[in-house]
C-alpha cells in the first residue's frame, strides 16, 4: 500500500461557500490517473453530498482520501450533533437541516441515501453531542 495517494481537507460548518473543495480536487486527481468517468462521477456525487452533510450539520470535520489502484476509501470525521438515528437517516427525505439550510437549497433528505447508492462499501458510526465518521469505498478496477 506504499504507493497510495492520500488527500487530506478540512471543512467548517456553515460554510457553503466552499463546500464542495474537496469533491472537485479528488475529482481532478481522479481524472489524472486515468479513473472510469462513470466511477469519477459517483465518487463525486457520494463525496459532495457527504461534504455538505458536514457543513449543514456540523461544526467542523476532516476529510482523508486514500486512492490505491483497487479503491479509493473517503472518511469524513466531523465535531457535531452526530445522528440521533442512522436508520431513519438513511430514509429518503427525512432531514434535521435547519429551515436556514432548507433556503438555500439543501436539506432535502437525499444525502445518506445518494451517498449508499453510489458507494461499494458504507459505514457510518455516529455519537449524539460528539460527532459522526463515515468511511466509503469505491473499487477503482
Amino acid at each position: 500500500m506504499s504507493n497510495a495517494i492520500t488527500l487530506n481537507y478540512h471543512i467548517e460548518g456553515s460554510d457553503f461557500i466552499n463546500a464542495g473543495n474537496a469533491s472537485s480536487q479528488i475529482k481532478k486527481v481522479l481524472q489524472q490517473l486515468n479513473v472510469d468517468p462513470k466511477t469519477i462521477k459517483r465518487i463525486v456525487v457520494a463525496l459532495y453530498e457527504a461534504e455538505v452533510n458536514v457543513v449543514a450539520h456540523a461544526y467542523k470535520g476532516d476529510i482523508s482520501a486514500e486512492i490505491t489502484t483497487e479503491d479509493i476509501t473517503i472518511t469524513l470525521d466531523d465535531e457535531g450533533p452526530g445522528i440521533v438515528d442512522i436508520d431513519m437517516a438513511m430514509t429518503e427525505g427525512y432531514s434535521t437541516a435547519s429551515p436556514k439550510v432548507r433556503e438555500m437549497g439543501f436539506g432535502a433528505g437525499m444525502g445518506l441515501p445518494n451517498i449508499k447508492r453510489n458507494v461499494d462499501e458504507l459505514n457510518i458510526q455516529s455519537e449524539v453531542k460528539v460527532g459522526t465518521k463515515v468511511v466509503m469505498k469505491v473499487k477503482l478496477s
